[in-house]
C-alpha cells in the first residue's frame, strides 16, 4: 500500500458537497493541491454549502470551479488545465425518496454528468480515478452483510439504478481505455455539516422545534451508519493505489466503506435524543416507496487491502454531530 502522496494535484468534484468538503479539507491540510467543482444547487440549503466553501477558500492551494458536471465543456477544461493526477467524482443528485418526483435530475447529474468525467479521464489521462457508488445498489437483498460480489441487479430507486449505471460504465471504461477506476460504495454518511436532507439532520431540527419527527417502517429498520471521519480515513488510503489489471483487462476495483455494525433505526433516534437532551414527538409511518429495510457492509476488501475499517460508534459520532448541530443553528 502507497502512502498518500502530497505533491499530486487532485480534482475533487462535488466539493461543496458533504463528502467532497472534507476529502477537500483533509487533503489541503496535508499540503496537497485541490481544484473543486460544484453547481452549488437548491436541493439543500445553499448557506451550508457556502459555509464549507468558506472554510476551504482559506487554503491558498484551493482552486474553485462553480460549474456543472453535465456541463462537458467545464469538465474537459478543468482537466486540460489542471492537469490533476488524481480525480474523485463525489458530485451527485443524492436522495432516494427525491428520485421518485425528480427523476431528470438523477439523470442529468449522476449518469450525463459522470459519462462526462469518464470522457475527460480518457482524453486527457489521470493516475486514479476513484467515485461515488452508494450502499444504495443493494436494493432489497437479503444476505447480509452485503459483499461486493453480491448481485445487484433490483434496485430500488432510481437513485439506486444510476449508481448501479456508474458501475458498468466505469468499468467499461477502465476496459476499454485502461483508466484506473476505483468505485465506493458508501453506507449511510453522517457527521456536522452534514446532509440536511439526511434523516437524522431532520430529526434533530424537528426535535429542537418540537415538531413530530416521521418514523417509517413504524421503526423497523436499521441502518450502516458511517462517520464523515471514517470515510475520508477510508477514501485518503485509496486514492494513491490505484487497482491491477484484472483477468478481463480492466483495472478497476469497488470497495463497501460502512461501520459493519447496523443499527435499529429507534436505538438511533434514542441516542439522537439523549445527545438533544429532548425527546422526540413520533409519528410512525409505513415503509416508503424506494427505502430498503437495511443496509450491512461487509468491509472485508478494506480490511484486506488497507488494514482499516471505520469503527467510530453512534454515540460518539452523534455526539460531535449534535455540538456542532446546536451551536451552528444558535440553539442554547
Amino acid at each position: 500500500m502507497k502512502p498518500l502522496d502530497v505533491t499530486k494535484k487532485y480534482f475533487i468534484t462535488g466539493s461543496a458537497g458533504f463528502i467532497g468538503f472534507y476529502l477537500a479539507k483533509a487533503l489541503l491540510d496535508k499540503g496537497a493541491e485541490v481544484i473543486g467543482l460544484d453547481n452549488l444547487n437548491d436541493y439543500y440549503e445553499v448557506s451550508l454549502k457556502e459555509a464549507r466553501m468558506r472554510v476551504l477558500n482559506k487554503y491558498d492551494k484551493f482552486t474553485f470551479v462553480k460549474g456543472s458536471l453535465a456541463d462537458k465543456e467545464t469538465v474537459l477544461n478543468i482537466l486540460k488545465e489542471h492537469k490533476p493526477q488524481i480525480v474523485v467524482n463525489l458530485a451527485a443528485q443524492a436522495g432516494v425518496r427525491y428520485s421518485i418526483d425528480n427523476p431528470d435530475s438523477y439523470i442529468e447529474s449522476n449518469i450525463l454528468g459522470f459519462f462526462n468525467i469518464l470522457e475527460g479521464c480518457r482524453h486527457y489521462p489521470v493516475e486514479h480515478l476513484v467515485y461515488a457508488s452508494s450502499s444504495s445498489v443493494y436494493g432489497g437483498n437479503e444476505k447480509v452483510p452485503f459483499a461486493v460480489e453480491d448481485q445487484v441487479d433490483h434496485p430500488e430507486s432510481l437513485y439506486a439504478a444510476t449508481k448501479k449505471s456508474n458501475e458498468l460504465m466505469a468499468y467499461a471504461y477502465s476496459r476499454l481505455y485502461q483508466i484506473p477506476l476505483t468505485g465506493l460504495r458508501f453506507f449511510t454518511v453522517y457527521g456536522p455539516m452534514g446532509r440536511p436532507d439526511m434523516a437524522y439532520f431532520k430529526f434533530a431540527k424537528k426535535i429542537m422545534a418540537d415538531e413530530p419527527i416521521q418514523v417509517y417502517n413504524n421503526g423497523d429498520m436499521l441502518r450502516d451508519y458511517t462517520y464523515i471521519d471514517d470515510i475520508i480515513d477510508g477514501v485518503l488510503n485509496i486514492l494513491c493505489n490505484p487497482p491491477t489489471r484484472d483477468e478481463k483487462g480492466a483495472f478497476y476495483k469497488l470497495y463497501n466503506i460502512g461501520n459493519h455494525s447496523p443499527v435499529k433505526l429507534m436505538d438511533f433516534i434514542g441516542t439522537l435524543e439523549r445527545c438533544l437532551g429532548r425527546e422526540a414527538k413520533k409519528e410512525f409511518l409505513p415503509m416508503q416507496k424506494g427505502d430498503v429495510y437495511q443496509t450491512y457492509a461487509d468491509v472485508s476488501g478494506l480490511m484486506n487491502d488497507f488494514g482499516f475499517k471505520p469503527d467510530t460508534t453512534i454515540e460518539e459520532g452523534l455526539g460531535r454531530f449534535t455540538k456542532w448541530f446546536l451551536d451552528y443553528y444558535h440553539f442554547s
